[in-house]
């Protein structure tokens, strides 16, 4: 099995400790392949073939082309930079029994918190920091083995493996020394600043094992942040390799779906609308004209059916991993899919040749939103739901299928290189 892409996944998840690193890397790609950086405090001038990228917060991202002619509309996708994990707080030693120091944290999104304990973990994020008279902020991570949740011997809680709940506030709280510790003092040497110019940080947990190719055949990829990093690896890599076409491509990266997406930089914000208006200013297109004419795919991670509990799946609509590509169904509009945009995706799948599976949650298992949701509700545009398939969804290290990187980079070529028009009679014309 050809595993060069998975290779190229692999590092793009140990490169992204945190949603700033993964943004950050994405610029990097982008940056490569030729596109030009638009700060948003001031004027675009847009060109006809140009390729440009919008950073917010540091951790959304905004990639489009202008096509050589008056594009058609817009072909969009997106996908989001967070995953679950721990924060860690302004005030971060906490003296512990023992003479220990452990680090404060809070719980960052809804984490399997069991998955975190006994392995080493470190800390990634950002540092805002005085630069002369300027506040700066500058990425961080403090790259080697720092600190571990250890768990409570059986021999001191005999019902461990009967289930035990876990305190974030007492159970999660990761030992990171023994005495004294300067815990400021091992973020300035990483940031390469001085600890009195550290003004404020946001720090997240990550685990310290890197992403791995495992199963007989090496079928199987592992790796923390799986969700949602793999479709944004896979997104990223469709959008660029894609032909132009008659519409403007459009890849948008969030920051903040596992809390809700409602920040500056989420799905609930105005950063898509914004980048897309500024879009139809610089080049002259109706605005309105432009979103009638235009298609959202939202990829996010899919429950694969679980090997020990199969029970919990739809007995018809589960997904495998190495499948294919899964779309996304829920009767309460949990996420965006309808017949018309599933029939649009199914048939961009067909001409990539990629297989396509159907997921439902079981119908007395009600499952969560999505950012594709979240968007539609500033942007009324057909929109279908999609993710790969994966086991251990909101665990510290998650399992995928390493076809379903390859199906999701060749749909996605496929998907923007096309343009999908909106007709006034309701069809749509791919």
């Amino acid at each position: 099995m050809e595993q060069h892409l998975n290779r190229q996944l692999l590092a793009f998840l140990d490169a992204s400790p945190s949603c700033y690193h993964a943004v950050a890397n994405v610029a990097a790609e982008l940056e490569n392949a030729g596109y030009k950086k638009l700060p948003e405090s001031r004027k675009w001038e847009l060109t006809p073939g140009g390729a440009y990228y919008v950073v917010r917060g540091e951790s959304s991202i905004i990639a489009f082309r202008i096509p050589v002619e008056a594009p058609n509309g817009f072909m969009l996708a997106a996908a989001h930079s967070d995953s679950p994990t721990y924060k860690v707080r302004e005030q971060a030693v906490a003296s512990s029994a023992g003479g220990t120091v452990r680090l404060a944290v809070e719980p960052y999104g809804g984490m399997i918190a069991r998955s975190w304990m006994d392995r080493p973990l470190s800390v990634a994020g950002r540092v805002v920091v005085r630069e002369d008279s300027r506040i700066m902020t500058r990425l961080v991570d403090i790259d080697r083995d720092l600190c571990i949740i250890p768990s409570v011997a059986i021999h001191l809680n005999r019902s461990v493996n009967q289930g035990v709940e876990l305190k974030a506030n007492v159970d999660m709280l990761p030992l990171l020394g023994c005495g004294q510790v300067d815990f400021r003092g091992l973020l300035a040497e990483a940031a390469g600043v001085k600890q009195e110019d550290i003004l404020s940080t946001e720090l997240f947990l990550y685990p310290r094992m890197k992403g791995t190719l495992l199963g007989a055949e090496q079928e199987l990829v592992a790796s923390g942040r799986l969700d949602d990093l793999q479709s944004v690896f896979g997104c990223m890599k469709g959008f660029l390799a894609a032909e132009a076409s008659g519409s403007v491509p459009v890849l948008a990266v969030f920051n903040n779906e596992e809390v809700g997406s409602n920040s500056l930089q989420g799905a609930d914000s105005t950063f898509l609308t914004d980048v897309l208006e500024r879009i139809c200013d610089g080049i002259g297109a109706d605005y309105r004209a432009m979103v009638s004419g235009s298609f959202m795919v939202s990829a996010d991670n899919a429950h694969a059916i679980h090997p020990a509990h199969p029970e919990l799946s739809d007995p018809a609509e589960h997904p495998v991993l190495n499948g294919g590509i899964v779309i996304k169904y829920n009767a309460n509009q949990k996420y965006t899919t309808d017949g018309l945009s599933a029939a649009v995706f199914g048939e961009v799948c067909r001409a990539a040749n990629v297989p396509v599976q159907r997921y439902s949650n079981r119908a007395d298992l009600p499952g969560g939103s999505t950012l594709g949701n979240i968007s539609t509700a500033h942007l009324s545009i057909p929109s279908v739901d999609i993710g790969l398939p994966q086991l251990a969804m909101h665990s510290c290290y998650e399992v995928a299928g390493a076809k379903d990187t390859e199906y999701l980079v060749q749909a996605m070529k496929e998907y923007f290189g096309r343009s999908i028009r909106c007709m006034d009679d309701g069809s749509i014309q791919i």
